[in-house]
């Protein structure tokens, strides 16, 4: 089987394949329609694409390995579920107002043992689950429910969104939320009860006695240790944390450049110490760093980050990679990126060096490494 690396854009999901020693287009699917979100499902090779269509609203189609695309459901919230209410821009709350799914935001798949189960998460603000490979779709009322809801507002979207969704491989009853602006929470008995888990994290957008609240966090990236599922990395909006307690403790990683905001973090699939970010300008100007765009990595549990630029433009460079612009392949070695321009780069030796596959690509909004034929 050969990899294959998935990119969803404003405009189509593209699908390269790699020859030669070269990334190139093979394929083109959903052509001019924007893609949120793609999936790849590692249990039996079935395919998901979100769209976003706007006026025409959230589609989500399913092709199972080899076969051609079909529509199925998307998540639907039930009549008199509400969102909000958010924080106006007077600084006090808006009215709550009927749930809508405006974005599928995140997709997973769930455990080994869970055959057909699915995860969606969605904005504004709900956890969606699917049994039986996203025909039907129920949304989880023990975590819309919470009180602590009302209090999650937008951060980069206008409205709160569950956008990492991270599986226990060792148990996949125990699942993980990052959620912006929501925290992180957890679930150890599939679903059924939460926890927002989120001790150590700072918020310095907040009031000074809000900061430290877990629920008010503005998780930007939640990404989790294949190797050792007690490792997190977050990439939040005033700096990057880690743990390595299942996420019940949080630490700030302070000796960081050039910049401690950005969206995108991956964690590496072997080495519970090794983690990359892209780090960029927060606020009313989000673009890389001095207009030259690169990559960090730790590679000793967040103690020093390494700056890797070789191969990426460093001058006139006003790319943002967004949550889902990066990833790293089952080897570790291999990585792709994707921004907000258009821009696409990939690396095969963990980020030394970068290789430009395009600049002329529709804004790109995800990236996926799989395994062509399942």
């Amino acid at each position: 089987m050969s990899v294959q690396l998935h990119v969803g854009t404003r405009k189509g999901s593209f699908t390269l394949e790699r020859r030669n020693g070269k990334w190139e287009i093979d394929k083109i699917d959903f052509l001019a329609q924007p893609v949120s979100m793609l999936l790849q499902d590692p249990r039996d090779g079935t395919r998901y694409v979100a769209l976003n269509l706007g006026h025409f609203g959230v589609k989500l189609h399913r092709a199972a390995a080899g076969g051609e695309w079909e529509e199925v459901a998307v998540p639907v919230y039930p009549e008199g579920a509400e969102a909000g209410p958010q924080i106006g821009p007077d600084g006090n709350p808006t009215p709550m107002k009927p749930a809508s799914l405006k974005e599928i935001w995140a997709l997973e798949a769930g455990g080994a043992d869970q055959p057909g189960r699915l995860w969606a998460g969605t904005i504004p603000g709900g956890l969606f689950r699917s049994d039986d490979r996203g025909s039907t779709w129920q949304l989880v009322d023990s975590l819309w429910d919470r009180e602590e809801r009302k209090n999650w507002f937008g951060g980069g979207k206008d409205e709160p969104g569950v956008h990492s969704i991270c599986v226990d491989p060792r148990d996949s009853r125990r699942v993980w939320l990052g959620i912006s602006s929501g925290g992180v929470w957890r679930t150890t008995d599939d679903g059924q009860t939460w926890e927002c888990k989120g001790k150590g994290l700072r918020a310095e957008y907040m009031p000074p006695n809000l900061a430290y609240e877990p629920n008010v966090q503005d998780v930007h990236r939640l990404a989790q240790s294949p190797v050792d599922p007690t490792v997190f990395w977050i990439q939040h909006h005033n700096g990057i944390f880690a743990t390595s307690d299942e996420a019940e403790n949080w630490r700030e990683l302070t000796d960081v450049k050039p910049a401690v905001f950005g969206f995108a973090t991956v964690a590496h699939p072997h080495d519970s110490r090794t983690a990359w970010f892209v780090p960029g300008v927060k606020d009313e100007v989000r673009i890389a760093v001095d207009a030259k765009l690169c990559v960090t990595r730790t590679r000793d549990g967040g103690q020093s980050f390494e700056e890797l630029r070789a191969g990426l433009p460093q001058e006139h460079c006003y790319d943002i990679v967004f949550r889902h612009g990066l990833d790293v392949d089952e080897t570790g070695d291999h990585l792709a990126m994707g921004s907000s321009t258009g821009g696409l780069w990939t690396s095969s030796d963990g980020g030394d060096n970068w290789d430009c596959v395009s600049t002329t690509l529709p804004q790109i909004y995800c990236v996926r490494f799989t395994r062509s034929g399942g």
